[in-house]
Formats: structure tokens, C-alpha cells, sequence
């Protein structure tokens, strides 16, 4: 194998696996160590800057981060970096006077945004400074998009919304609340410089079987009728509920339906439990509240008696997989199973919707019907057009959403200085040394199994009595300082500097993991078989040096390193160094016009 390029930014980015499977690329690390200082507004204004809604995150996050946390190699749960998040969010000071001032000076530039949910409001907050002139058009009374209308406020209080959605809308920018767009090509012709389409997926998926319309009064679209809680419109439901779908929208139905009278309320899928689509946590929150999570049930027909809804006929299934591992599901051949029920709410799915969207204005759409969208510029087959959030690829969460409102802002900021939008920026990278010492670091590189902390829940007979209570409390400053040393300080990495090496082994002698080999060099499949501990994780890197005295190579498992910095410890000639990594990706106020351009304009 060749030589490790450690210089390469997404090397090291790589290991630091919470920040990698991000789509934010938030650096986790550096902001919990700040949590464990107590220094809670820097914590924010870390996350601010690259995930935008730090307490709505903090709550409502798919945490993909979590699954990725290294603390998973030495005990059984990671971090709960998404709590964290929270924890900063609600300990910090006033951070109004760190955020950018409101632009009195705009550059000539429109750009008008469609729908005000996460996808956009990203767009705007990192526009908003630039001086562009900006305008969200949203249905909605009020911004927010999804985070306002589809997650239950006993998830997300309306004032964590208020308050983060304002600091984006205090940004500068003009809301045109409560405005449909229904044409694409008219919105066009309002004289736009660039239009941003962050509308979301805003259709749920209906189940058209014998019976729907018969006892439609009865029977609601989950995302629908979440909305209509949300905003007032609704605030009671049957005693008798079943749920259809297992995913988390099905968890946040059979939820808000024991908050507004549901007394027998059952979520009914047709795959298996481990096979559902919703979220651990957000499985165990249901049965935590009394809802039984009922299997391998195909919904067949909605039962009526003229016209009144009594329940929903179920055929049993069994999944069987092939010599390819793909799940089919067969019907047992047992008799079909009657649930009586007062209200059904079909969580089945989400569609986009673009009929407001002429096809004759130089938009591609693919065979979904869906807009052919560019996976690095956000960028449609329109040069002016560019799409974010669930618009852009289909129903993901707010942090993909984010994510590709921060490349959105990017391209449209280069196209409208004049750039191409396919050169993208690249990141910020910083790798420093953190020795104090000839045996200390600059953080704590304590490995201890410390297991994970639970959040506590507000009781459960309180939590029920309303939709609109919070019902989780968050760690408080101590639990959360506790949690935060947890983290195993996986951005402080091992770096070896080959001409300093005089091959003693104390390094493979002290490693608590075996994650250091010296060795004869080879291809990657064979060096990996050969190493003190075989390196199993093909998704991770081996760190390979250059040729050592003997001939021989050190060879380390990225995959199962702790970061300890036990190595750099016991090295004698300080060939092993501990540097903490630091990856920011640029944004669109990384991204400047030449000077002469300026100067000409």
C-alpha cells in the first residue's frame, strides 16, 4: 500500500465519525468539549454555524451521528451527541449580539425561496449577510415549514421554533406568509435572480382500498392531520385508533393521538418490528405510552356501517427472503383479522407534488416525476433553479434538509457573482498539536466505561393530558457535563512521523486495542488479514507509513483506535503526536468574488 495522505481533508475527516456521517458535517467533538467547559453559547454557535437549528436538532434529530460514535467500540450505546445539542441550546447565554447583523447594504441581487422550512431557511440564513434581497413564500401562517406543522409540539415546543426560526428571519428578509405558490413560470416572471424551491414533500401517500371513501369522515392522512393539530384545527380524536405505517410519522400519529382522547390506540404495519422505519427511540416512546406495535398485518379493506367507520379487515403475512437476502412478504393462509376502530390515520409515506410546476420552462423531471436535481450543486436542469430538502431527492429529515440548503446557498452565490457552481469551495482544515507536555494533552483522554445517560421524562399521566407539553425535561448541566465525557475525542488524532520511528514496538506493546502493527508492506486485503488484530471494517482506513530502516511499515486500524494517546505517551523519540482535527466546510461567505471584479463593480 502507498503511503497515507494525511494532508488529504477528508482523511482525517473520515475518522472522526460522528462529523463524517453528518450531512452537516457538524464537529461534533469540538462542540462537546465546549459543553464539558461550560462554555454553552461557543457550543451553539458551533452548531448554529453548521447544523442552523441547534435546540430544534437537539430534540427532533434523526441522529445519524449517533450509530457512527466510536464510544459504540467500547460499550454498547454511543453518545447521545443529539441531547447535547439540546444542552447547549438551553443553558446558553444571549446570543443575539454574535449573530450577523441585519445587511443594510443589498447587492442588487433577488432571490425568491419557496416554502420556509428547513431547506430554505438555510438558504436565507447564510444569503441573508451577503446582502442579497430575499423572499420566502410559504402556505403557512407562519415559517417553519415541517418543523412547525408535522412535529408534535410535546416533541418541540412552539418557542424553541419562534426562537430559531427568528433568528434567521431577523437576518433580513421579506415573508410572504400565507401565499400558495401555483406557478412556477409566473414566479419566474416577478424578475428573480435565482429561485430556490424548498417545498418539501408535502403529499401523504393514500391507501385506496374497498371502503375509503365510504367512511372517509373517519379516515385521515397522517402528515395532514398532523398539521391540523399543530395549527388548532383539530383537538380530539376517536377512543379506538389504529395507525397505519411504521414509520416516524406513524409514531408521532399514535402519540398525539393519546394526547387529544385515544384511549386504544394501535400502530398496525406489514413488516416485521426490526424491519420498521421509524426510529428506535421513537418505537420505545410509543410503547412507553401504552401503544402496542402490531406486525405482519396487510390492511385490506376500511369496514363501514353505512357509511360509519367500525374497523379495518387485516391479512396476515410472513416474510420470507431469498438466496439474496431480499424479504418478501407471503399471506399465512390464516383467517383474516378484524380491528374495530373510531378513527384510522394512514402514515404510509410521503410524495412530492409539483403540479404547480409548468413542464415547458427547461425543467427536467425524472420517471418518479420528480426534478432532475445535481447531488453537488443542488442545481436543476434550469440554470436559475435550484431545489433542497425533501423537493430536491424525496422525504429524508431537517439535517439533510440543512445540508443541502448550505450547498444550495453556495452555488447560487457563485452563479450570481459570476463563478461556476460546479467549482465547489474546499473545506477548512486545521491540525494542531495538543501536547502540554512530555505526558499530558489539552483534553481528557479518559476511556472509562461510563454508560450512556437516560433523559428523563416528564411523568407519564401529565404528559398524556396535553398535546402541547414537552415530554422530555433534557439533561440538566451536571448529567449533561457527564454525558459530555463520554466522548472519546475522536477529532484529537494520531499522527506518526515516520523519520522519528526507531522501531521499539512500545507503541504496539501499550495499545489497549491492538490497532498497531509493525509489518512487511503488501496490497490491502493482504495487510489487513496480517495485522495484530485483523482489521475488519473495510469502510474505514488503514493508516500505512512510509518505508521504515528494517524495511518494514507501521500499519493502524483506524476502525477501532480510541484516541487515547496512550502511543504518543510511551514513545520515546515522539514519533507518535496527538493533533486535534478540525474540518469546516465553506460556505457561501467563504466564497468571494476576485478582487478585480469588485473593484470593477
Amino acid at each position: 500500500m502507498e503511503p497515507t495522505n494525511t494532508e488529504a481533508p477528508e482523511y482525517f475527516h473520515k475518522v472522526v465519525d460522528c462529523q463524517w456521517a453528518c450531512p452537516a458535517h457538524t464537529p461534533v467533538p469540538e462542540y462537546i468539549r465546549l459543553i464539558a467547559e461550560g462554555r454553552y453559547a461557543d457550543a451553539y454557535m458551533i452548531n448554529w454555524k453548521s447544523n442552523v437549528f441547534p435546540g430544534i436538532l437537539g430534540r427532533t434529530c434523526d441522529r445519524p451521528c449517533e450509530p457512527a460514535c466510536r464510544r459504540g467500540r467500547v460499550e454498547a450505546e454511543p453518545v447521545a451527541i443529539c441531547r447535547l445539542k439540546r444542552v447547549a441550546a438551553d443553558n446558553k447565554t444571549d446570543i443575539t449580539g454574535r449573530l450577523p447583523p441585519e445587511t443594510k447594504t443589498r447587492n442588487g441581487k433577488r432571490i425568491a425561496l419557496v416554502g420556509a422550512g428547513p431547506a430554505s431557511l438555510t438558504v436565507a440564513r447564510d444569503l441573508a449577510p451577503l446582502g442579497y434581497e430575499l423572499t420566502l413564500i410559504d402556505a403557512d401562517p407562519r415559517p417553519g415549514g415541517m418543523i412547525r406543522s408535522q412535529i408534535p409540539r410535546f416533541r418541540l415546543p412552539e418557542a424553541v421554533i419562534d426562537e430559531e426560526v427568528g433568528y434567521i428571519t431577523g437576518l433580513g428578509m421579506t415573508l410572504r406568509q400565507g401565499e400558495r405558490v401555483d406557478s412556477l413560470k409566473a414566479l419566474m416572471d416577478e424578475g428573480y435572480d435565482a429561485i430556490f424551491v424548498g417545498s418539501g414533500a408535502p403529499r401523504g401517500r393514500e391507501l385506496e382500498l374497498p371502503g375509503r371513501q365510504e367512511a372517509k369522515a373517519n379516515i385521515h392522512i397522517g402528515i395532514d392531520w398532523l398539521s391540523s393539530v399543530s395549527f388548532g384545527h383539530v383537538d380530539k380524536i376517536g377512543k379506538r385508533v389504529i395507525v397505519l405505517g411504521g414509520g416516524n410519522t406513524a409514531m408521532d400519529c399514535c402519540r398525539t393521538s393519546r394526547r387529544l382522547g385515544g384511549e386504544d390506540v394501535k400502530v398496525i404495519v406489514r413488516s416485521g418490528f426490526e424491519e420498521m422505519k421509524a426510529s428506535p427511540w421513537e418505537k420505545e416512546d410509543a410503547m412507553h405510552e401504552d401503544i402496542p406495535i402490531l406486525n405482519f398485518l396487510v390492511p385490506k379493506e376500511f369496514t363501514h356501517d353505512h357509511g360509519k367507520l367500525t374497523g379495518v379487515m387485516f391479512e396476515k403475512v410472513a416474510a420470507s427472503y431469498d438466496d439474496k437476502g431480499r424479504r418478501s412478504l407471503a399471506p399465512t393462509g390464516e383467517p383474516d383479522v378484524h380491528i374495530e376502530c373510531d378513527d384510522v390515520l394512514v402514515a404510509v409515506g410521503q410524495e412530492n407534488a409539483f403540479p404547480w410546476i409548468e413542464r415547458d420552462i427547461g425543467l427536467e423531471f425524472d420517471k418518479w416525476d420528480m426534478p432532475v436535481v445535481s447531488a453537488l450543486t443542488m442545481g436543476s436542469t434550469h440554470p436559475k433553479v435550484f431545489f433542497g430538502g425533501d423537493s430536491a431527492f424525496g422525504p429524508k429529515n431537517i439535517i439533510w434538509a440543512v445540508a443541502h440548503g448550505h450547498e444550495a446557498a453556495v452555488s447560487i452565490h457563485k452563479l450570481l457573482i459570476g463563478e461556476d457552481p460546479a467549482d465547489r469551495p474546499a473545506p477548512g482544515v486545521s491540525l494542531v498539536s495538543q501536547k502540554m507536555g512530555i505526558h499530558e494533552w489539552s483534553y481528557d483522554n479518559d476511556i472509562s466505561n461510563d454508560l450512556r445517560n437516560r433523559v428523563p421524562l416528564r411523568d407519564k399521566a401529565e404528559a398524556l393530558s396535553n398535546v402541547r407539553l414537552e415530554v422530555e425535561l433534557g439533561f440538566d448541566r451536571g448529567v449533561g457535563y457527564q454525558e459530555a465525557q463520554r466522548c472519546l475525542n475522536c477529532d484529537a488524532e494520531t499522527v506518526f512521523t515516520t523519520p522519528l520511528c526507531i522501531e521499539c514496538d512500545a507503541c504496539v506493546d501499550i495499545c489497549p486495542v491492538d490497532c498497531i502493527t509493525f509489518t512487511e508492506n503488501g496490497e490491502e486485503a493482504d495487510l489487513r488479514g496480517r495485522l495484530k488484530a485483523p482489521a475488519l471494517n473495510l469502510t474505514q482506513d488503514l493508516y500505512v507509513s512510509s518505508i521504515l530502516p528494517t524495511g518494514r511499515v507501521m500499519v493502524k486500524d483506524e476502525d477501532v483506535c480510541l484516541h487515547c494517546g496512550l502511543c504518543a505517551e510511551r514513545c520515546p523519540t515522539g514519533a507518535w503526536d496527538m493533533r486535534k482535527f478540525l474540518l469546516e466546510l465553506t460556505q457561501a461567505e467563504g466564497v468571494n468574488p476576485p478582487a478585480e471584479r469588485i473593484a470593477a463593480e
